[in-house]
């Protein structure tokens, strides 16, 4: 039997060699944070029913119950990636999954909305300190490229397996314990790694790690958050002033964050990292490729809904094959990446995608159940290869030392994807369908309102109207969303294809 070989992990100081067999046991126990993270993004959104019941929020309090979550993720991802870089990442590994833990059982407790806020709050915190140091430790571990690039789509893996379990866990949670279940799962999933981690997988930080710079994380935080919340508010309430300005206030700060890390001798994201190709052009592809996947999912979880008539549940397991075939291509494409350049093979995934879309524009957003898994299947395998060898090509551009950063950008980029993918593409389709849809006679002023803003509303006001005003309504209110939904495709068309073209242009020199 053939002795395993060695690979040196890049840190401060000698470590420990890590056989390959322990990088895999590795990879197994820093796949559980990223397990929680997507079954949580998925499992909530079942529980706000009950949570609704239980704690009696104002719609307010709810939308900031949901949205204070990825607000603070997005807001420290770079500060906790280069915090990891100077500390060290399994240090910050761990202090979060602690950290997590803790709040999560909190929440699963939580007596009033407001308690509940403060401690979705808190797991952003923590959460943005759980990502970046995954991704980072397994550039420091898989030294050798061809395992790392395996390494990275099992990692990337775990996302879509997260969120196919997601809404299969959360049925279940809920049909037998109360709301708070869904909080308490973190536990049982973090506690082996909080055993397990100290014991397997070796500190890895920057060797020669500067101080670490209070303003940067200030301005950091200033540019993310009046960011994403101002996209988040275009896309509830419209462009206007309110709307506008905190966007205008982020931009100002990044500018301010931009020109302080070139003036710093040791800043906490080297921005010479934007003038390699292959690193901007992968993280470009990364957020328009989540763009597009988050939009169509804005989508086609509605007409599956309330267009279709699925319950839930049912809805989601619709789902499962697409994000069973993202996990098979983002496997399937490793071997390839060996012998096909990133400019040819990404674009070439990408296309793939952009044919599931043309399918739904095509259309004019009238398909059914097995056309839109089949489509969902074609978006998992153009974005699920295309984000495997783009994460890959993140970390592999980044110096070894600054691992921690550059995850965090990779990371940073997927979540201001998913904000921009709701509000770009769910803008789109609200204003297409509050213009298309026509509301019968006998509606009062209230009514009106609520089923000409969305086609869940519209569905909402017909289950207290009379049969035949009912039919009425909802015909012309799912026609209106299908028109918007046919437009919204051809929008996300558009988006892969400007993917596939960062790709080709910007990848031509990596490998």
């Amino acid at each position: 039997m053939s002795t395993p070989t060695v690979e040196t992990l890049v840190s401060s100081s000698p470590i420990a060699p890590v056989t390959r067999r322990r990088q895999w046991w590795i990879l197994a126990v820093l796949m559980l944070p990223v397990l929680l993270v997507s079954i949580d993004n998925t499992v909530l959104n079942f529980a706000l029913p009950a949570i609704s019941k239980a704690l009696s929020p104002s719609g307010t309090q709810l939308l900031w119950m949901i949205d204070i979550y990825p607000l603070m993720l997005a807001g420290l991802l770079v500060s906790m990636g280069s915090l990891g870089d100077r500390i060290g990442r399994r240090k910050l590994l761990l202090v979060g999954s602690a950290g997590f833990g803790i709040v999560s059982a909190a929440a699963a407790f939580a007596p009033t909305i407001g308690w509940l806020i403060i401690a979705r709050a808190a797991l952003g915190f923590f959460g943005a300190m759980l990502m970046p140091s995954t991704l980072s430790l397994l550039r420091s571990v898989f030294t050798n490229r061809d395992r790392r690039r395996l390494a990275i789509a099992i990692w990337a893996s775990g996302f879509a397996a997260g969120s196919a379990l997601g809404p299969v866990v959360g049925g279940v949670l809920l049909q037998n314990f109360a709301w708070g279940s869904v909080f308490l799962l973190a536990v049982p999933l973090l506690l082996p790694l909080l055993i397990l981690v100290p014991v397997l997988v070796p500190e890895s930080r920057d060797a020669n790690p500067g101080r670490i710079d209070v303003l940067s994380i200030l301005l950091s935080l200033a540019t993310m958050l009046p960011i994403v919340f101002g996209i988040k508010t275009v896309a509830e309430h419209g462009l206007g002033l309110i709307t506008v300005a905190p966007i205008v206030l982020g931009l100002a700060a990044g500018t301010l964050f931009v020109r302080r890390q070139l003036r710093l001798a040791d800043p906490m994201l080297d921005m010479g990292l934007f003038a390699l190709g292959s690193f901007s052009g992968a993280v470009g592809v990364n957020l328009l490729s989540v763009i597009a996947l988050v939009g169509g999912l804005f989508f086609v979880s509605q007409h599956l809904q309330l267009v279709l008539g699925l319950a839930p549940l049912d809805a989601g397991l619709v789902l499962v094959p697409g994000l069973v075939a993202m996990i098979a291509a983002g496997l399937v494409v490793v071997p390839i990446a060996k012998r096909v350049r990133p400019s040819i093979l990404v674009p070439s995934a990408l296309l793939v995608s952009v044919g599931g879309y043309a399918a739904v524009a095509v259309t004019g957003g009238r398909i059914d159940v097995v056309g839109l898994g089949l489509v969902f299947v074609a978006l998992g395998i153009g974005i699920g290869a295309a984000e495997t060898v783009s994460n890959e090509l993140i970390i592999a551009s980044a110096p070894a030392d600054k691992a921690g950063a550059a995850s965090a950008v990779s990371e940073t980029a997927y979540e201001l994807g998913a904000v921009l993918g709701t509000a770009t593409l769910g803008a789109i389709l609200t204003a297409s369908f509050r213009s298309a849809v026509t509301l019968p006679d006998g509606l009062d002023a209230a009514q009106r309102i609520a089923a000409g803003e969305t086609l869940g509303g519209a569905v909402a006001v017909a289950e207290r109207l009379p049969a035949g005003t009912a039919s009425e309504l909802l015909d012309s209110a799912r026609n209106a969303f299908d028109s918007g939904v046919g437009l919204s495709a051809w929008i996300g068309v558009g988006l892969v294809l400007a993917a596939a073209t960062v790709a080709v242009l910007s990848l031509r020199n990596a490998r």
